[in-house]
């Protein structure tokens, strides 16, 4: 036996053994694991690269923290940033196309659980051996977790913690020049104008509407909640709110429906327009609503 190779032979498998543990560790580095709204745990053996969200809240967290070159598509609904349109649409979020996200072959699928959590489509995806994150945020905290954990699923921790931080910033100012009030506006904020639907106390409008000093006429603990003129006429709010969207296309003016002359709000001019995708969705600009509502509310506080 040659004597002579063995501390060679010997450098060599203990070198090898040692790059093999260090991989190891690399492998384990990139792992990123999170769990969603529906307790559901989603592993990923790296952070996500090819990224379908069906729903255009995700979409706008995922461009806000730098991860818009990881979004391959959109739904139909989808506008902002603008750069997203120039993606392929694979849907609406309620009836999204299966086979044209199979054939992207994404990495990570993520969706609201407004379509509830067992569906055919969700299962397909499953069976096809792509993850699905489920999330369903409706308040500001739950848009600051959401956000957190997509940035967990990205590799992007970091830049999903500070966008959060600077919301809360920005909420904080608004809470400041708002400390001094002493009524606040009661507001009605029509999600449709036929029939009349408002928003309730269990959505994000009407967190929007607590942040901008305002209070919800509506008591219910409902998204969406059916009201009548009659009802409207007894609450009598102090401004309304009239959103613009795809649920609310081209509205018809307040000032200019049956009975609505009666109300305060209308015949001294406090109808304000909302954009839906701004203060619907709960996402990074929801704190752009809250900008504006407190300054539409109050402007004598925000005339500065």
């Amino acid at each position: 036996m040659n004597m002579e190779f063995l501390p060679t032979r010997l450098t060599v498998i203990c070198l090898a053994f040692w790059l093999s543990l260090a991989g190891t560790s690399v492998c384990r580095a990139q792992q990123v694991e999170i769990t969603d709204d529906l307790g559901n745990k989603i592993s990923l053996d790296r952070p996500a690269q090819r990224i379908i969200p069906l729903y255009g809240a995700f979409s706008e967290v995922l461009f806000s923290i730098g991860a818009g070159d990881r979004v391959i598509a959109r739904t139909q609904a989808d506008k902002y940033p603008a750069e997203i349109e120039q993606l392929p649409s694979v849907g609406t979020h309620m009836k999204p196309n299966i086979e044209l996200i199979l054939g992207l072959k994404p990495d990570l699928v993520i969706m609201s659980s407004s379509r509830r959590d067992e569906t055919p489509e969700i299962s397909r995806l499953l069976d096809s051996g792509i993850p699905v994150a489920i999330f369903s945020p409706k308040t500001f905290d739950e848009i600051f977790a959401v956000t957190e954990r997509l940035g967990t699923l990205c590799g992007k921790t970091e830049e999903a913690l500070k966008l959060n931080a600077s919301l809360r910033k920005r909420l904080d100012a608004v809470k400041t020049k708002l400390a001094g009030l002493e009524k606040k506006q009661r507001v009605f904020f029509e999600i449709r104008s036929e029939p009349l639907t408002g928003a309730g106390r269990g959505s994000i409008v009407d967190e929007i509407i607590s942040a901008a000093g305002g209070e919800n006429v509506l008591t219910k603990e409902k998204g969406i909640v059916k009201y009548s003129v009659e009802a409207l006429l007894f609450d009598n709010p102090d401004a309304y709110v009239v959103q613009e969207g795809p649920m609310n296309k081209s509205p018809l003016d307040p000032s200019k429906r049956a009975h609505f002359d009666q109300l305060k709000c209308v015949r001294e001019g406090r109808v304000i327009k909302a954009d839906e995708l701004v203060f619907s969705r709960p996402g990074p600009r929801c704190i752009d609503a809250v900008e504006s509502l407190a300054a539409a509310l109050y402007p004598e506080v925000f005339k500065n």
